[in-house]
């Protein structure tokens, strides 16, 4: 099955690399039946890699089929929901896969998330059954009279045990559940979008194994089949993860490192001693091994294919690590919503820094006018990015309203403003809640933070607009130093006067110890506005 044609034009198809496909054939088929196909192939193959421990495809798969027959003993069953609330652990791919092969919705958790955002997300998802890490019993039993869940499955990670004995119920054949990969939701990917309230973008079978080929065959040329190693930092519960490093990974037959969590120092050392070939990381991780590197110097020459998503990574920092690693970090977008990867830089030939990339295979993309959202704009006018392909989602679970204001016309409108170049590059430059006007201007905060990136002392930074009587809104920059660094908020003003417009130049700097972030590393400006407006309303 292979997307269908649409009244776009395409001038990034002359930038796809030679030997990767412009387009592709979809099977139509479960998510566990695309991981079979690996067993199948690759059953001696290890698997999964976690501090030293290794299984192969075959222990994999055993473990996922003895899961699932535990899951389905105590009634888990076709549509049921179950979340899953763990880190970065073998136990993670089983519980996810085994949910499946009884025909189970998945619920992504985050395991830092509190009482209250975890009661929400399991009565919004009628989660039956939770696995869960063991540390986090008590707040779960705290928790559970308010919810619909029915069983708790608690998982060691520190065990050697794949997955907990918990789930080992039963010795039996595990009965076939029928999976139509085009209807049934494998996932609810819940997301805040920019209300703040998180809802669940529905994934389909088909969504999620159209996503991992598409990936795929955007480094045909560069990957080796079962030969690739994987550095999984980005969390397994958060799509990019979920579909860029495991789905991507077991479907090329590689090997999954897990990392729960990212320490500099440790992740160092895993890197020197299992030699990953591919890293799909993001913002903050690349950022912290480049300071890293300026203390202790390390090798990266492992590393063959390197993307970055999640948000923008700064171009300063692209230019350190491609010189640190002599590799080139290929930039790449995506959503929640569209299982998530829509856009991606060439990983050979053209790349432009800045840049999210081409669109994906059997994706199209266009910018649409802000006010109707019908209007495809010019080359170089900024618009709201829009994109159609098999991996978009269904929709929002239970919110049909949403889900038609998300998806007009098989079209999703992703929130976020964009350009495109002559050769068919997109260029995100803000969110449509976050663009600052200032005195009549558009002023766009990836472009501020971009300069005040390159200034040596500044480690991380988050722009924002902030209310002002005259000007309507003035521009705020929050900034964090790297350690030892000493710089004034004047010099920082002084240094953006000397490369923005007037209009551009921030008003206000503001230091701190740290950004609010999310599982990912993505900074939470929402929360810094929020945070600002309540400071205001206190003076």
């Amino acid at each position: 099955m292979t997307q269908s044609k649409t009244n776009v034009e395409r001038p990034w198809l002359e930038h796809v690399v030679p030997g990767n496909p412009k387009e592709i054939e979809i099977p139509i088929i479960s998510l566990p039946q695309l991981l079979d196909e690996s067993v199948a192939t690759y059953s001696n193959h290890t698997a999964i890699t976690f501090y030293g421990k290794t299984f192969s495809y075959q222990e994999l798969s055993d473990n996922i089929k003895k899961a699932a027959k535990g899951l389905s003993k105590s009634g888990v069953g076709k549509g049921d929901r179950v979340a899953i609330m763990l880190p970065n652990c073998p136990q993670y791919p089983v519980s996810f896969y085994s949910i499946l092969a009884c025909g189970g919705i998945v619920v992504q958790v985050n395991p830092m998330y509190q009482a209250s955002e975890l009661i929400h997300i399991l009565n919004d998802s009628g989660a039956k059954a939770i696995i869960v890490m063991d540390q986090l019993l008590p707040l779960i039993e705290g928790i559970r009279e308010h919810t619909p869940i029915q069983k708790v499955y608690p998982v060691s990670v520190e065990s050697a045990y794949l997955p907990d004995e918990l789930l080992i119920e039963d010795e039996g054949e595990l009965q076939t559940v029928e999976i139509n990969p085009v209807e049934d939701v494998a996932v609810l990917q819940y997301t805040g979008g920019t209300t703040g309230t998180p809802k669940g973008a529905m994934l389909t079978h088909f969504n999620i194994v159209a996503n991992t080929l598409q990936s795929e065959a955007t480094s045909t040329v560069k990957v080796k089949k079962g030969e690739e190693r994987v550095l999984t930092i980005s969390p397994l519960f958060h799509v990019y993860g979920m579909t860029s490093a495991m789905s991507v990974t077991f479907y090329l037959g590689g090997n999954l490192i897990l990392v729960p969590k990212f320490d500099v120092e440790q992740v160092i050392d895993i890197i020197e001693k299992t030699k990953p070939t591919s890293f799909p990381g993001v913002p903050t991780m690349y950022i912290a091994l480049v300071n890293y590197y300026n203390v202790r110097k390390f090798d990266l020459s492992c590393f063959n294919i390197c993307s970055s998503g999640s948000a923008p990574l700064p171009i300063e920092i692209i230019n350190q690590f491609n010189e640190i690693s002599g590799t080139s970090v290929a930039e790449g977008y995506g959503l929640s919503e569209a299982s998530p990867v829509t856009h991606r830089n060439p990983v050979d030939g053209l790349q432009k820094k800045g840049s999210i990339g081409i669109p994906i295979p059997n994706t199209d993309a266009r910018i649409v006018d802000i006010a109707t959202g019908e209007q495809s704009l010019a080359v170089g006018e900024v618009g709201e990015l829009v994109i159609k392909g098999p991996q978009v989602m269904k929709g929002y679970w239970n919110r049909p309203e949403e889900t038609n204001i998300a998806i007009r016309n098989g079209w999703l409108y992703t929130g976020d403003l964009a350009k495109m170049d002559e050769d068919g590059f997109f260029f995100i430059v803000g969110r449509k809640k976050e663009m600052i006007i200032a005195s009549g201007y558009n002023v766009y905060p990836i472009e501020v933070e971009n300069i005040l990136y390159k200034h040596p002392a500044v480690l991380e930074v988050a722009v924002i607009g902030i209310p002002h009587e005259y000007r309507g809104e003035t521009i705020k920059a929050i900034v964090v130093l790297k350690e030892g660094q000493d710089v004034t908020s004047d010099q920082l003003i002084d240094f953006c006067r000397t490369q923005l417009s007037a209009y551009k130049v921030p008003r206000e700097i503001q230091f701190v110890k740290e950004l609010p972030k999310t599982a990912v590393g993505k900074i939470l400006k929402r929360n810094l506005i929020t945070q600002f407006n309540a400071q205001s309303d206190q003076v």
